[in-house]
């Protein structure tokens, strides 16, 4: 694909980056089909991102509904047809924000004051609209073929709270219509399977305007919750884990200790109590650090894995809030492993194995990533190269192969991330293990080692499920409610069918709750079709136990399955022994 450069160079760019181009190209587009429809607008940030591109513009008081969306979409498919060139020129300084001061861009002014002083800033030029960009971009509007504007929401300049609030207008493009089309039929399904639609429906949990960004469970929602944690904590006995629970609130020189306080700082929720400034924890290492701390240890008893399923608090910004995906209060599966040297490599191919074992479960596919080393880090470039090659020499040794994502580590050391795919093919990080050396040298901790001499542990930061919240809107995505019969809220709903056969409908309740089914009754008046729709479409329970006066007479049950028409009758001890052994082997 063609582009032009931002020094007016024609050139050829690498197919990896032509839909990046596009989408850049979509977003200056859709800049001049807003300038053209609102001439007062101003514009931020525009840039391309990994589902699409947006643009951040200050519409003054102006409120735009869907059929605004719409106008903006035809505009640009306008400017598309016109087939305008698109150029590029560059400026010195001062002369390129003199221009943005006669257009009367004051973000693009304000953001040229943070560039460098000494840099001449590139625009690029489509018929009237000129926008400051360093590109590339293609070079004539209609290369632009395939492309939507998917919604709007609400962006604060720079990202700040304190600054105006923008609205950002959402699209997304592709190379071909054909990509797009598989592309906006993907996010329909996305949309019913909304976990926060899904959540309301089935009653898991809720979101309240009196608490953003705190969830609150319900009886459904913990069920499903306490399923999830009932098998975090089976697996981690079995690989020799012990788990600990740590303070919410510690003093802040605990913090200014492990570098949170400088590197963290304004994410984080402080207080004061009698008179000391006290946080509530972000995250839970520096807890785990000071149970460890809390007495002498030797070499025979390393590795230790600690687990704790901590409850952390972080600061989101209001507008970055999404349901169970980003909260400002979430359950963290944490685990630090103290090890020795040596037992590097050893301990993160268990960690792998053991989160391979957990996404494999849930059906997930997944890719990993490694993350070096931030600019703004703590620790000496010798114990980052040594943690970043313990990183890379466990994932060879695993024949795994991994992204590198130069420059976005954790600020005391590198990191693996895990990001897994659902069945929609859409992408989430969520298990990570992180190699630090930082936090046992700054909290002084130590062993003994075989000589009877003082030597410095290693520490492993890692979770599978990462955030216990965000994992269970992935996966109630993921299955769009349908839990496999072990998670399932509900395992098991007793229809009754007429007021005769009651009693029997209850001991088959009784029996489903002594075999620690979880299950309930509907002996409601109502129609047994009605009944068994709303469990089957509404609260997607897997089973339906029918009871009517043949099952009475028979000592049978009719059993309807979540997934398909068909009732299949049988004895109460077979269906048992059927639902218990699903349950017992998570299938």
């Amino acid at each position: 694909m063609k582009v032009i450069y931002n020094d007016g160079s024609v050139g050829v760019c690498e197919e990896s980056e032509e839909l990046s181009v596009l989408r850049h190209s979509a977003a200056h587009i859709m800049a001049e089909a807003i300038k053209n429809i609102y001439p007062d607008a101003k514009f931020a940030y525009g840039p391309a991102t990994e589902k699409g591109f947006y643009y951040d513009v200050d519409l003054g008081e102006r409120k735009l509904g869907d059929e605004d969306l719409l106008a903006i979409e035809k505009e640009m498919r306008a400017i598309v047809k016109a087939n305008k060139p698109i150029k590029a020129f560059i400026l010195p300084r001062e002369e390129a924000i003199k221009l943005m001061e006669e257009r009367g861009e004051i973000y693009k002014v304000e953001h040229i004051a943070d560039l460098d002083e000494d840099a001449p800033i590139s625009f690029y030029q489509q018929g009237d609209y000129i926008d400051m960009c360093r590109g590339p971009h293609i070079t004539y509007t209609k290369a632009l073929k395939a492309f939507k504007i998917t919604g709007q929401s609400g962006a604060y300049w720079k990202n700040d709270s304190n600054n105006k609030m923008l609205t950002r207008i959402n699209g997304t493009a592709f190379k071909t219509q054909e990509e797009l089309d598989n592309y906006l039929t993907m996010l329909e399904e996305a949309a019913k399977r909304d976990h926060r639609r899904i959540g309301k429906e089935m009653g898991l949990f809720m979101l309240q305007d009196e608490a953003p960004g705190f969830p609150f469970f319900l009886p459904k929602g913990m069920a499903l919750k306490n399923a999830l944690i009932d098998y975090w904590r089976e697996i981690h006995t079995r690989e020799n884990y012990v788990e600990v629970a740590t303070p919410q609130i510690m003093n802040r020189k605990l913090w200014e200790t492990s570098g949170h306080w400088d590197h963290y700082k304004d994410n984080m929720y402080s207080t004061l109590i009698d008179e000391e400034t006290f946080c509530v924890k972000p995250m839970n290492c520096p807890g785990g650090v000071l149970v460890y701390r809390s007495k002498p240890h030797s070499y025979r008893e390393l590795p230790m894995r600690v687990g704790e399923l901590g409850i952390v608090h972080r600061h989101e910004l209001r507008g970055a809030l999404h349901g169970l995906f980003r909260v400002r209060c979430f359950t963290q599966d944490d685990a630090h492993i103290f090890m020795r040297r040596e037992q590097i490599e050893d301990e993160i191919t268990k960690v792998v194995h053991l989160i391979n074992e957990v996404y494999t479960k849930f059906g997930f596919k997944y890719f990993v990533e490694l993350s070096t080393r931030p600019e703004n880090s703590m620790g000496s470039d010798e114990d980052w190269e040594a943690a970043t090659n313990g990183l890379i020499g466990a994932l060879n040794k695993l024949g795994m192969p991994y992204v590198l994502n130069e420059g976005d580590g954790a600020f005391y050391g590198p990191k693996i991330d895990f990001h897994l795919e659902d069945c929609l093919g859409r992408t989430w990080q969520c298990g990570t293990i992180q190699l630090d050396f930082q936090m046992p040298l700054n909290f002084e901790l130590e062993y003994t080692d075989e000589k009877g001499e003082k030597q410095r542990p290693i520490m492993i930061h890692r979770v599978c499920f990462g955030s216990i919240e965000r994992f269970i809107g992935i996966i109630t995505e993921h299955f769009a409610g349908k839990f496999p019969v072990w998670l399932a809220p509900t395992q098991a709903r007793v229809l009754l069918v007429s007021e005769k056969s009651s009693e029997y409908a209850d001991k088959v309740y009784e029996a489903l709750r002594a075999a620690k089914v979880r299950c309930e009754l509907d002996n409601r008046n109502e129609k047994i079709g009605y009944m068994i729709r709303e469990a089957q479409t509404v609260d997607r329970i897997p089973y339906m136990v029918i009871i009517g006066q043949k099952e009475m007479e028979d000592g049978t049950v009719s059993i309807r399955s979540r997934d398909t028409a068909q009732t299949e009758t049988m004895t109460l001890d077979e269906f048992l022994a059927k639902i218990t052994t699903e349950i017992k082997d998570r299938v």
